[in-house]
């Protein structure tokens, strides 16, 4: 007898690859695919145990830790959990979904180059002066949360605002940016700071607290270096080091979702 195989096969076994892909890249951008790994394996070894072998204790006792880890998970997860569900209801549209699942812009989907501009320049400005800066750009998943810790401002982006606002003897030098729906909402704010042990020990706090925010968010963080002046990026848990100005614009361009014209 031969397995039927149908379309909706097709389709159920298409949407569960989709989703342990997602898992596995929000594991990843978290810093917990050793743990997303391990999941994976206790679930073959309690499948091979129960289904193949039915082995009868053994299972009874992988049953009983599978319906307790499931409770386990949701508190260790939390954030992670919290994430994956607001992207599937960002703004009810479908294309958000798709972008996090596969990571695929639309050519629509593209910053305007007046908006990206002034924070590229004062970002190099701020580099070859070696005045340390970190901004925060939203995207889709807000930043409430972030905002609420530092000093309201609400203004549009301009490049001397910027400069001013992380000139060394600023009161809100310190904390960090955050810039969403095209303005400067807040400065000096606490972003969380990552504990990943694979960061590279010659990078500061600030390049440690610009992962913590792309690991639980999909923001953009710009990190400038007070000690080298190099201009750096984290974004969904990962640095991209040391670019040029022409890089910087590149990736905001096209990087960011730009859904209600968010920047």
């Amino acid at each position: 007898m031969f397995f039927e195989f149908s379309i909706k096969d097709f389709i159920d076994i298409f949407c569960v690859a989709s989703l342990l892909y997602y898992l596995y890249k929000l594991m990843k951008a978290s810093g917990s695919i050793n743990v997303f790994v391990g999941i994976l394996l206790f679930i073959l070894l309690w499948v091979i145990v129960s289904q193949v072998f039915e082995m009868r204790l053994l299972g009874g006792i992988f049953d009983k830790l599978v319906s307790v880890g499931v409770l386990a998970l949701m508190i260790i997860f939390q954030e992670e959990i919290r994430r994956f569900l607001f992207t599937l209801g960002a703004y009810g549209k479908a294309t958000s979904i798709f972008h996090n699942l596969f990571g695929r812009i639309n050519k629509g989907q593209t910053l305007e180059h007046e908006k990206v501009m002034p924070i590229v320049m004062a970002c190099m400005n701020m580099g070859r002066q070696k005045v340390g800066a970190l901004i925060v750009m939203e995207n889709v998943i807000p930043l409430n949360d972030v905002v609420s810790t530092g000093d309201t401002i609400d203004a549009n982006i301009n490049q001397r605002l910027i400069e001013n606002i992380f000139f060394k003897n600023s009161p809100l030098h310190d904390g960090a940016m955050v810039i969403s729906n095209q303005r400067i909402k807040a400065a000096g704010c606490v972003l969380p700071v990552s504990h990943d042990m694979n960061i590279p020990k010659d990078l500061g706090l600030r390049h440690r607290a610009a992962m913590g925010i792309s690991q639980v968010s999909d923001a953009i963080a710009i990190i400038v270096s007070e000690e080298t002046g190099a201009i750096s990026i984290a974004y969904k848990g990962q640095y991209h080091l040391k670019l040029t100005a022409e890089e910087l614009e590149s990736f905001l361009t096209q990087k960011i979702i730009t859904d209600k014209s968010k920047i």
